[in-house]
């Protein structure tokens, strides 16, 4: 399922190396763009999307890592959305949510985003995919 988002206003993509340095430099840049278009440092829009590319980008590094591959981000502002892309080169490893078994501390990210996100999924690319979420501006 694909949400329909309108013209962007606004757009920013990045790759980064496949590493849990990366994925920080990640939620980091995105925070830092989205205080350029005007969204501040910490107001729910912000922590919210800081949220999102944390967990997606966590789980492009430790899931669907490639070695020599980087992963994609990019940001998309329209006039109702902030849309959240991040892409791998990992095709056969789709976004799998399931709840946790209590005693894990980790497998909790997708339940995250989908508890964050107005709406969240997944689409292929020529190599990899692509997970995504969208936030609803308010």
């Amino acid at each position: 399922m694909k949400a329909e988002t309108t013209s962007p206003t606004a757009e920013f993509t990045q790759r980064f190396s496949a590493t849990r340095r990366g994925a920080r430099l990640a939620r980091h840049l995105a925070v830092h763009q989205l205080d350029g278009w005007g969204v501040p440092y910490g107001s729910d829009l912000s922590d919210s999307a800081a949220v999102i590319v944390a967990e997606l980008t966590a789980n492009a590094v430790t899931h669907a890592r490639v070695p020599g591959r980087d992963f994609e981000l990019r940001l998309t502002l329209a006039p109702k959305t902030l849309r959240i892309e991040v892409s791998d080169a990992r095709a056969d490893r789709e976004p799998d949510p399931r709840p946790p078994t209590p005693d894990l501390e980790t497998g909790r990210g997708l339940l995250l985003v989908d508890a964050v996100a107005t709406t969240w999924g997944a689409t292929d690319r020529v190599v990899g995919k692509t997970v995504w979420a969208e936030l609803a501006l308010r």
